[in-house]
């Protein structure tokens, strides 16, 4: 075999194992996650009146949602509420944090 086919092979062999590897790690599964979000940092779903992305106005505001790893959801970390009510995310709306 000459020392260019070998190069061309060598080079094809690795072109496949790095898309391989960018194919599963961008395969993982994400859900999404209502009331996580900061203001203006949610994927979609910010209730009537806004649009989509980035158009919520309150933190953890409970009808925006973001898309996170699934399974992790309900078990991510967020500050409690100012009443000292524990704050979690939800695969679902939720009517806490809503804009006045």
């Amino acid at each position: 075999m000459s020392n260019t086919l070998k190069t061309a092979a060598i080079a094809g062999a690795v072109a496949a194992a790095l898309s391989s590897h960018a194919t599963t790690v961008q395969a993982a599964s994400q859900e999404k996650c209502f009331g996580v979000s900061l203001a203006g940092e949610n994927d979609c779903a910010a209730g009537p009146g806004t649009t989509c992305a980035g158009t919520s106005v309150t933190d953890y505001q409970g009808n925006a949602w973001s898309l996170v790893d699934e399974g992790t959801c309900a078990e991510m970390e967020l500050p409690a509420m100012a009443d000292g009510t524990e704050r979690n995310g939800s695969l679902e709306a939720l009517e806490r944090d809503m804009p006045a």
